[in-house]
């Protein structure tokens, strides 16, 4: 009998327990998207025009797409994991864009951390409205991350798809990075090590800092 009552207990803490989870997780997924929307709101209210450039790394033609956009657009450009920083400095200079004005970060691992291992420092410059540039193919899981990682620090941006020939990705792949940047936001912790090529993505940003002066 009392084996009963204390498996009875247990069974009775469960349901506590879950159903408290299912009320947090509802309350969280109704209260993330109204913060993020107000932030959002006061981002373009404070900053309708955009303050800087952040390209996602990929392929060299984001670079070599940036480096022209930064002609017309004099503002400071923010690269994050593109291709080797020799090459990179290379396609900006060759489009006369001052060193001063490029910054080549080598931190992130896929794309919920191209936005994550730079918010911080975009946020904490005053940045409240960038020009997002990355492939037209990975434009649209780019916006949805985005929304929730820099929306949630207040942070607007406005779309510069890259041209280019491959179809768009997959929903699955949308949906789980968002569900990994709305993870990030409540944790800070987003996964990142479980991609097999963070150890090497890794080393790459470990060695790049080792050349900046």
């Amino acid at each position: 009998m009392a084996a009963q009552k204390v498996w009875q207990r247990s069974c009775t803490w469960q349901r506590l327990a879950t159903l408290m989870l299912a009320a947090l997780g509802l309350i969280l997924g109704l209260l993330l998207p109204s913060v993020i929307g107000l932030r959002l709101w006061s981002a373009w209210r404070s900053a309708p025009e955009p303050q800087a450039i952040l390209t996602l790394g990929g392929s060299s033609r984001r670079e070599a797409f940036t480096a022209q956009f930064a002609q017309t657009h004099p503002l400071a450009v923010w690269v994050s994991s593109g291709i080797a920083r020799p090459r990179a400095e290379a396609i900006f200079a060759a489009a006369q864009i001052r060193g001063d004005r490029l910054h080549l970060d080598y931190r992130a691992v896929d794309t919920v951390t191209n936005f994550s291992t730079l918010v911080g420092e975009l946020r904490s410059r005053g940045i409240r409205h960038v020009y997002l540039i990355t492939s037209d193919f990975h434009m649209g899981r780019a916006r949805a991350i985005a929304t929730v990682i820099l929306g949630s620090y207040g942070i607007a941006f406005t779309p510069i798809p890259v041209p280019s020939s491959h179809p768009p990705e997959s929903f699955f792949h949308i949906a789980r990075d968002v569900g990994r940047a709305a993870f990030w936001v409540f944790t800070g912790w987003a996964g990142e090590q479980l991609n097999p090529h963070y150890a090497q993505r890794r080393a790459t940003a470990q060695h790049d800092a080792l050349l900046i002066p």
